[in-house]
């Protein structure tokens, strides 16, 4: 049996549903995610496995953590009585354009033991939340000093030109910031082409022919413990490979051989054993190929979800990845 050997660093996926729908996102979250939140039960099996697993501490994310807030301190509070640091909460700043609401629930967080936030911030967001939203939550942040940093605040310059009390449309942005922004700052973030921004891969990048893109060589990375993600369900989402799942606990103490074909397949074989696995259920490549090796293994894992169901695939996030572009 294969296994995570250590989760060196990480993140709690506390739901998927979210304000926004990023057309970066990798987790395919969205408004119309359902309203589940990570439970106190799961949230208690998740840190409890983490400490197996070495794992000493994790950033909180989503999804948006802040939509139920009651789940977020129960969540931070049960990492902290695990031995788990919250080393931030990211958030898109959508809750804080009250100020004194603002500043009591920073305060509730640092009694329940958070002392740091991650405001998004940068042209993908502002498609969905007024850029005064972040401002705000970082000038509280700095007011009642509680520890925040903006991610990515390298775009703040150019989005000065911005509306700041309302969102704004591509179009708009394509004016005001660069006919090319979506690209180039999904370049400056060295984004991995996963989830919903498989769909900028595709509209920027050329397809080549299957035959260039497939190799054997092995998809390690599917146990890697460095950026890993567990999910609000509990299950082990590897880095990079969204769309993949596996129970935390097996991805702790052992993956059952022969359980998970699709797994089992580009851990063994990489995306051509992936394909041979695909082509012998029915699927067929495209004819003009795809943009990366990545992409392709993107749209067989896909085309298997909807058609052959494996149990580590989420049929939801290959749904969800093909909304909102």
């Amino acid at each position: 049996m294969k296994r995570v050997d250590v989760l060196n660093h990480g993140g709690i996926m506390a739901n998927y549903r979210c304000t926004a729908a990023c057309r970066h996102c990798l987790y395919s979250c969205s408004p119309d995610r359902g309203d589940g939140y990570i439970s106190k039960d799961v949230a208690e099996s998740v840190c409890g496995l983490l400490c197996a697993s070495w794992c000493r501490s994790v950033h909180i994310g989503g999804g948006e953590p802040f939509l139920d807030f009651d789940g977020l301190l129960t969540l931070i509070k049960v990492a902290r009585n695990a031995g788990i640091r919250v080393e931030y909460i990211e958030t898109n700043a959508f809750w804080a354009a009250d100020h004194s609401l603002t500043a009591d629930r920073l305060k509730e967080l640092a009694r329940a033991g958070a002392d740091t936030l991650c405001i998004s911030v940068d042209p993908f967001h502002a498609e969905y939340i007024p850029l005064e939203l972040p401002l705000s939550l970082a000038a509280v942040c700095h007011d009642v000093g509680f520890g925040y940093f903006m991610w990515q605040d390298r775009y703040l310059s150019a989005m000065t030109r911005l509306d700041r009390g309302k969102t704004h449309s591509r179009a708009e942005m394509e004016q005001l910031i660069s006919p090319k922004y979506v690209i180039e700052v999904a370049q400056s973030y060295g984004l991995h082409m996963g989830g919903r921004a498989i769909g900028i891969e595709d509209e920027h990048s050329f397809c080549k022919p299957v035959k260039k893109l497939i190799n054997a060589r092995p998809c390690y990375g599917l146990l890697s413990g460095n950026h890993f993600h567990v999910d609000m369900f509990g299950r082990f989402i590897p880095p990079g490979c969204t769309g993949i799942v596996l129970p935390l606990d097996e991805a702790v103490h052992g993956i059952p051989d022969g359980k998970y074909p699709v797994f089992e397949a580009l851990l063994n074989g990489g995306t051509a054993a992936l394909l041979e696995y695909a082509t012998n259920l029915g699927f067929e490549a495209n004819s003009d190929g795809y943009t990366s090796n990545c992409a392709m293994c993107f749209y067989i894992r896909r085309w298997l979800s909807e058609s052959v169901p494996s149990p580590e695939l989420d049929p939801e996030h290959y749904v969800e990845a093909m909304k909102y572009w």
